[in-house]
């Protein structure tokens, strides 16, 4: 194929309406395919056969053709090819069989075509974030041979769920990136139509990808886009090349293999032993921090009255304190939540940024959460001058992320968006890793991952329980897909925890959304949410942007919390999904983290390795 511009394979190609589907390649190319069960899904193919001698189970995202979208009731689907929570499910069910078959004649094919994982309430109350989670997971570890293929698009964690695997392939004129070009426009540019800028950022095109290690194997594209035999003889060669390479290695190795790829995301410029020395800063963060979060309005007045929304509900301020007034933000700013009642700063502080007249929340930042959770003094940090540009190489950092980056300055006592160090909890050591609101919304970067990579290393190494904390808004679109892999780092890092008998802990705070939520913050031993924290994997803001209904109140903790609790009644949906196990507010947040590690520092089964004593 000749080499057209990145916008043109786009709008061309990767979009072009007659492009070969899934189910084109499948009926191609399989021809004793058996589809998987009873369940009939618009947005999945699940299945086995026989190929190359093999047992091949196949799991592939189908887009639909023209054809299924002639009535308005098919224009209205939102959500066609998306996987749901029930597609995910299944795809966990087909996955579980595969691990029952004869590990050296049994294979998995994964075709991914999508835009994303679906972000109807449907799937967000049925934990779409810790299905999209616990497929990594399973990519990760299973047993089994396995291949994918990003057929068309490849989108978001929709995509990741199923292309984590030990050959990655990729079409010519296939695109596959953290988000659609058109919202990574509207989110970094604020205007959709800017898809070229948004398309250099991404750098969604299979030779960067390659250079990358994101895929491995580049099939070759027909001239034209529409020719269903071309392109399947092409997959068939490249899918007869990968069964052929793969049975050459030992199982063992290949997840070994998946174990180390994954560290390595988003690190171009070196890790390991060396880069690893420095972990700690100087000195202990000794003191606490009391800081009101950066948006709250701050009222100094001698005396002040405040007219209620009730006539004649009167409130005098005393005299010489710093006010705020509940749900409101900074000058100018409606309020819109909270109970309008003025209450003295430091109430609000010594609360931990919560209301306590009515327990309205502002977000907490990283600092507020090591003085909610740790004994004073305790928290050394670690890794804290870890920066993009050790990481990244030069031409990975456009001049807009710089901007970007520069802006946060000042908005927060870290420099990244995730904190990580040693702490105690009531005189019990821990490992903790705290993502900060305030810098960058929380989101997932590749310093993000490689400090919570580095932090369970030590965690292991010390033989010490791991505490997190997610309040995040997504992954950083401008690192591109580098960003959304460390989805997959943070999840090996967890599966390596495990392995050592480390408990892990992780708190949901408000917001726990993305791929963090996706990824790390949805494997924790035990899951506690904060009250009203928002955990969804797409906010409601994009929710509502793309045409879906949302009811924010049933995706918040309280509710996600409740459907929890009907899990076991139904395992063989949710497979090792648990959900949320307890809410706890912050002021008891310290004391409800400390019975999990008293439990564990009473038990007899304190993990494989010896560490220091404690």
């Amino acid at each position: 194929m000749a080499k057209p511009e990145l916008v043109d394979i786009f709008k061309k190609r990767t979009r072009h309406p007659f492009r070969p589907r899934s189910s084109d390649v499948i009926n191609r190319l399989f021809s004793d395919f058996l589809p998987f069960g009873s369940h009939r899904s618009e947005s999945l193919i699940a299945g086995s056969c026989n190929y190359s001698e093999k047992q091949l189970y196949v799991v592939a995202q189908q887009k639909p053709k023209p054809e299924d979208l002639r009535s308005d009731e098919d224009l209205k689907k939102l959500n066609y090819g998306m996987l749901t929570s029930d597609d995910h499910s299944v795809i966990l069910s087909v996955l579980k069989e595969a691990r029952e078959q004869d590990p050296e004649n049994t294979y998995l094919f994964s075709i991914v075509d999508t835009y994303g994982a679906d972000i109807s309430m449907y799937s967000a109350q049925r934990f779409q974030a810790f299905f999209i989670a616990q497929l990594i997971l399973e990519f990760l570890t299973i047993p089994i041979r396995t291949i994918s293929l990003i057929l068309g698009e490849g989108g978001s964690g929709g995509a990741l769920a199923i292309q984590v695997t030990d050959v990655r392939g990729q079409m010519e004129d296939a695109l596959y990136a953290t988000a659609p070009p058109e919202s990574m426009a509207s989110i970094v540019f604020r205007d959709p139509e800017r898809i070229e800028d948004a398309l250099s950022i991404l750098k969604p095109g299979a030779r960067d990808l390659k250079n990358l290690d994101v895929i491995d194997r580049i099939v070759p594209a027909p001239e034209d886009v529409t020719d269903i035999t071309a392109m399947c003889e092409n997959i068939d060669q490249f899918l007869t090349k990968a069964i052929k390479d793969l049975s050459r290695s030992k199982i063992e190795k290949l997840v070994k293999r998946r174990e180390i790829r994954a560290k390595k995301y988003g690190v171009s410029k070196g890790s390991g032993k060396f880069y690893d020395i420095k972990r700690y800063i100087e000195t202990p963060i000794k003191k606490a921090f009391r800081k009101p979060p950066p948006n709250l309005q701050i009222l100094h007045h001698a005396s002040l009255t405040e007219v209620g929304e009730g006539y004649g509900n009167l409130q005098h301020a005393p005299a010489d304190k710093e006010m705020v007034e509940c749900g409101a933000g900074r000058q100018g700013d409606k309020r819109r939540k909270g109970c309008g009642k003025l209450i003295p700063l430091k109430a609000l502080l010594d609360n931990f940024n919560v209301c306590p007249e009515c327990g309205f929340s502002y977000t907490l930042g990283a600092s507020g959460w090591i003085d909610c959770l740790a004994d004073t003094g305790s928290f050394h940090e670690l890794y804290r001058n870890l920066t993009v540009d050790q990481l990244l190489d030069e031409s990975a950092i456009t001049d807009y992320y710089r901007e970007f980056l520069a802006k946060q300055e000042g908005h927060s006592h870290f420099n990244e968006s995730l904190v990580v160090g040693s702490a105690r909890v009531n005189q019990m050591r821990t490992v903790m890793a705290l993502s900060t609101f305030y810098f960058c919304g929380g989101s997932m970067g590749v310093v993000f991952g490689e400090k919570f990579r580095r932090a369970v290393d030590y965690a292991i190494q010390e033989n010490l329980p791991v505490i997190s904390l997610c309040c995040s808004g997504g992954a950083r679109l401008y690192e591109g897909i580098s960003a959304l892999m460390q989805m997959v780092k943070t999840i090996e890092s967890i599966n390596r925890l495990r392995k050592s008998g480390l408990p892990y802990i992780s708190i949901l705070a408000d917001p726990a959304t993305g791929g963090a939520i996706a990824s790390y913050a949805a494997l924790g031993d035990i899951v506690i949410a904060e009250p009203g924290a928002l955990v969804i994997f797409a906010g409601p803001r994009v929710m509502k942007s793309r045409g879906f209904d949302v009811n924010e109140k049933l995706v918040r903790s309280q509710s996600l919390h409740e459907i929890s609790g009907e899990i076991y009644k139904d395992l063989g949906y949710y497979h090792g999904i648990r959900g949320i196990q307890e809410i706890c507010e912050r002021k008891n947040m310290k004391k409800c983290v400390s019975k999990y590690l008293e439990f564990y520092y009473r038990s007899e089964f304190r993990g494989k390795n010896k560490g220091r004593k404690n």
